[in-house]
This record gives C-alpha cells, structure tokens and sequence, in this order.
C-alpha cells in the first residue's frame, strides 16, 4: 500500500522557462545556449546545489566570472533579479492538473514530499508557490548537502515521513539519474513525462530504472 509519494520538481511540477524579455542571458548579450554553458557549468551547479555558495548574489558572481569579458556590478543585478523572477514564476504557474492531481492524493491521506536538487535562489519562493500547501515535507538539496540519484537524500526523505520504501513512489522526469537513485533507495519509481517530452535515447536510459511510465500525472491513480 503507497503511503508517501515524492516528487521531483523542475520538469515534473515546475518548467522554469525564460520570460519574453529581460532574460539573464539577454543582459549580457549572450545567446541562450552561451548563458547556459556557463550558468550549468557541472563544477558551479555542484557547489551551489550542495549548499557550498549560501546567497544569491554568489550564485551570480560565480557564474560571470567564468566569463570571458566584464560584467559590471549593474548588470549582475540585473541578472540576479531575472533569474529570482523567472523561478519565482515557474513556482506560481502551474498545470491545473498537477494541482487536481495533488489535491486529489491529499484526500486519499497519501503524505507527499518533494526531493529536488535545487541552489538558493532556485528555493527562494517555494513558499510562495500554490504547490507548497499540498506538501508534508520538502527537501532541497542546498539545504541537506545532499544531490540526487545518492540514496542518502531519499533515505532522509523517508525518514521526516516516518515511511518505508515499499510504501511509496518517487515520481520524476529522470534527470540527474533520480530513478537509478530512488530504485537503490528501495522506492517504487515512475517515470514522469508530462511537462518535458525526452528523446528516443534520454528515454531509453531513464525507463530502465522505472516501474511506472506516465505522460499525465493524474496516471498515478493506476498505480496506488
């Protein structure tokens, strides 16, 4: 019997998209993809998300000086706010199904947790978001010094809900090896692709870790 559900959030329940205007890499005259090579630098995201860069305005800093020009203290403001909004509305946007999905599990007693790699700012409004309320728990990683797919992060999970593996399901859209990291963890795992559709060999890679393959949320109701 499923007791506890958690979820993974960016691409599962939030799609942190950028806005029309007034982006980050915009700011710096830089093309989608140049902001993202240094924005998702694997070393910068490592430090961040275990919580070893503690503010916001360090998250920024660290980020241009990889950069190979100037970047005024102008503009890493400016930069600093687009990306505080941008995830700030990512939190407030959400699917009416996710949240029928969600309301419906709560009225059934399932607990519901979140486990999400996720930095300071990527956090900073969670409380904010109509997601929050439905929650028991929530783990972020900048908080725990813990990433995903280390078990540890489920283990601790399981443990603020007082629930056992066998009892719940981690529902995710695979990134970051997440399922390979519940399934150690002994969780029932489901392989989300409602809010990001992967290709032909990201799926391949990630359904071999899952039991349950979905493409709406509300889908969970067959396998509880």
């Amino acid at each position: 019997m499923i007791k506890a559900i958690y979820f993974d959030l960016f691409f599962t329940l939030i799609v942190p998209t950028y806005e029309k205007t007034n982006n980050e890499y915009e700011i710096l005259n830089l093309s989608v993809g140049e902001w993202e090579q240094y924005a998702e630098n694997d070393i910068l995201y490592h430090e961040r998300a275990l919580g070893f860069v503690k503010t916001e305005k360090e998250i920024i800093d660290k980020i241009v000086s990889l950069m190979p020009f100037e970047v005024s203290v102008i503009q890493k403001e400016q930069v600093l706010f687009a990306r505080e909004q941008r995830m700030k509305n990512a939190l407030k946007m959400i699917s009416k199904e996710i949240l029928d999905t969600l309301e419906k599990l709560k009225l059934k007693d399932i607990k519901l947790g979140l486990i999400s790699n996720a930095d300071c700012i990527d956090c900073k409004y969670w409380n904010q978001s109509p997601l929050f309320r439905y929650f028991d728990d929530s783990i972020f990683s900048c908080n725990v010094g813990l990433l995903k797919p280390d078990r540890q992060i489920y283990e601790l999970a399981m443990q603020r809900l007082n629930v056992l593996p066998e009892q719940c399901l981690f529902v995710g859209d695979g990134g970051s090896n997440e399922l390979c990291g519940a399934k150690s963890a002994g969780m029932g795992t489901v392989f989300s692709e409602m809010l990001e559709t992967k290709n032909a060999a990201q799926r391949e890679s990630i359904i071999k870790y899952s039991d349950y393959h979905i493409k709406h949320i509300n889908e969970l109701f067959n396998y509880l």
